[in-house]
């Protein structure tokens, strides 16, 4: 089965510029053309409680709960963006959410600089809870979290951590090689993985696909990490201006010449199939 690890869905649509279609164009049913279109079985639904969209952890809870097993909702908590940043009480917060949204995971966005939180005891009870919960945790995580965040998955080792579209190592303000020297450690930390994705994140022709100039960060990830740690995601709808659903599998499918056809095969499905079956939300 192909399993994207990364979409977003939106009863109105939350970016800017405005779009004529806002109260459809980022609606499951969209999502879900897409994958069938693409040979795509399910897709983790990555809440974000953004601008404009407050209340997309219960539009992602129902929508789970209509598409159970193909649409499987990745909870927001406590992201940068929001009120309860790094605020005391994010275990509570994170049980409270289990309750009422029984999501497959939950999704944190960290912000630019590295407060600490990730090894505070806050942060350790927050993980300790995910990890009970047999939940997957999915990050936005810069590069200057890595130590802090290798920590966490040695610490919790029966915890899935899932960092977003390979890292944002092309958003780092030194330059992508010295982003890749902050996320690339050798030493083996088989429940961290990243998220192959966001190709033209701070590209000058996000447009150009098939960004083969971007690539070579695949290779260094497969490289470094090994495609075991490697999950493919598309980031839909956030890529229709660049790209198209299908253009996002293809990539590695034609263009990383570095892939063989079952690393391929074990990125785009095999490694998160696996995951979600051993914690009982694929049947």
């Amino acid at each position: 089965m192909i399993v994207d690890a990364h979409t977003h869905i939106w009863p109105r649509w939350p970016y800017r510029p405005d779009v004529p279609d806002s109260e459809s164009r980022g609606r499951a049913e969209n999502l879900l053309l897409e994958m069938d279109r693409a040979g795509v079985g399910a897709a983790l639904v990555v809440n974000a409680r953004i601008e404009h969209a407050e209340d997309n952890n219960d539009y992602g809870a129902e929508v789970a709960a209509v598409h159970r097993g193909r649409l499987l909702q990745v909870a927001d908590i406590d992201s940068r963006f929001g009120p309860d940043y790094h605020r005391p009480g994010a275990a509570d917060r994170l049980r409270a959410t289990i309750e009422q949204c029984q999501p497959v995971g939950v999704s944190h966005y960290l912000a630019p600089d590295n407060d600490g939180w990730l090894l505070s005891d806050e942060g350790r009870e927050f993980f300790r809870v995910a990890q009970d919960a047999r939940l997957l945790v999915t990050l936005a995580a810069p590069p200057n979290w890595y130590d802090d965040l290798r920590d966490v998955a040695r610490r919790f080792p029966g915890l899935p951590i899932m960092v977003n579209h390979l890292a944002v190592v092309m958003l780092h303000p030194d330059g992508i090689d010295a982003g890749l020297r902050l996320v690339l450690d050798r030493e083996d930390v088989p429940n961290l993985l990243v998220k192959v994705s966001g190709y033209y994140y701070g590209h000058e022709r996000p447009w150009d696909y098939p960004y083969l100039d971007r690539l070579p960060i695949v290779k260094a990830f497969a490289e470094n990490w090994g495609v075991g740690r490697m999950v493919w995601s598309s980031d839909w709808p956030s890529l229709l201006p660049h790209h198209s659903y299908r253009q996002a599998l293809q990539v590695l499918r034609d263009h990383a010449d570095f892939l063989s056809a079952d690393d391929v095969a074990r990125i785009q499905g095999g490694t998160l199939e696996t995951l979600l079956r051993e914690r009982g939300h694929l049947r």
